[in-house]
Parts: structure tokens; C-alpha cells; sequence
């Protein structure tokens, strides 16, 4: 009955967020959901590791090695729940972006822009809001592009949380 009720919910939910961008031109939430495709995170990390003498290269080896414990969770948790999409489930729904994988549970764009925001959050603190503000956007615009349910997004983020902090407390 609770699953039934959160199911409803995250659907509701999901159809009141993708209903914001039916009829309309979604290049700048496009745009940003490939800021989460993954080069953008090599590209900061191997600029603070050459150019970021106090702690770019640590960063980079606590990011490496959260990506390398993220992407097999990641990979094995969308085997275990195999959870259609929204796109292809839901009826008379068509997704903005065509999605790089089959099932949506967890959101991995949100795992990894939530994983680089803890990373970045525990080096460099100033930096700390503008990191968690753009990793939620990213799981946002998921949602908006019609490729994720809302609990695909909030599994992402406790996903990306979980390894950022296991990596931190082993390296930093």
C-alpha cells in the first residue's frame, strides 16, 4: 500500500515537472543536463591537479576513486530494480533526449553530479553551494527531459552522497 502511494506520488510528480517543458524549447535544459555527461568532471580535475598545488591532485584521486566505486554500484543497482523509464512506460509521453541506458533507478547523472559536488564541497568550501545548486539542477533537468522519475533523482543524490563521503574518508 505505502509502495502503491509513493509510486502515485512520484508519478504525480514527475508529469508536473515534464509538463513544464511540453511545447517547448528545452536546448538550455539540454544543455545542462550534458554538463553532467561525465567529461566536464575529468576536465576540472585534471585542471586542479595541474594547476592547484594545496589540493588538486588529492581531489583528483578522491574523485577517481569515487567514480570507480560509483559507476559498478551505479551499473548494478539499474540491473537489480530494471525500472522503465518514464519515456518508455508512461503513455503519450516522449522524452526531449534520447536516454543512454534502458532502465532509470538510479538517476546516474544525478549520482555523479551529486559524488563531484561533495568532492569539490569538502576541498574547496566557498565553492559548496554553487556545487550542490548546479548537481541538483542536473537532476532536475533528468526530469524535465522526461528520462527520470523525481525518486530516481533523490536515489541518485543519496548514491553520489554516500560515495563522495566513503572516498573522502578514505583519502582526504
Amino acid at each position: 500500500m505505502l509502495l502503491k502511494s509513493l509510486t502515485k506520488y512520484d508519478t504525480t510528480l514527475f508529469y508536473r515537472l515534464y509538463s513544464l517543458t511540453v511545447k517547448r524549447d528545452c536546448r538550455s535544459i539540454i544543455w545542462l543536463s550534458k554538463t553532467g555527461d561525465g567529461y566536464l568532471y575529468l576536465v576540472i580535475g585534471a585542471l586542479l591537479w595541474a594547476f592547484e598545488p594545496e589540493h588538486g591532485e588529492l581531489f583528483l584521486y578522491t574523485a577517481l576513486m569515487a567514480y570507480a566505486l560509483e559507476l559498478p554500484i551505479y551499473v548494478l543497482l539499474k540491473k537489480m530494480f530494471k525500472r522503465p523509464r518514464p519515456c518508455d512506460f508512461l503513455l503519450n509521453l516522449t522524452a526531449h533526449v534520447t536516454p543512454s541506458d534502458k532502465f532509470s533507478l538510479p538517476s546516474g547523472h544525478t549520482a555523479a553530479a551529486c559524488l563531484m559536488a561533495g568532492i569539490v564541497a569538502h576541498y574547496y568550501p566557498p565553492f559548496a553551494v554553487l556545487a550542490y545548486s548546479w548537481a541538483a539542477l542536473i537532476g532536475l533537468s533528468r526530469v524535465l527531459l522526461g528520462v527520470h522519475y523525481p525518486s530516481d533523482v533523490v536515489a541518485g543524490m543519496l548514491l553520489g552522497i554516500i560515495i563522495a563521503s566513503l572516498s573522502i574518508s578514505i583519502l582526504g
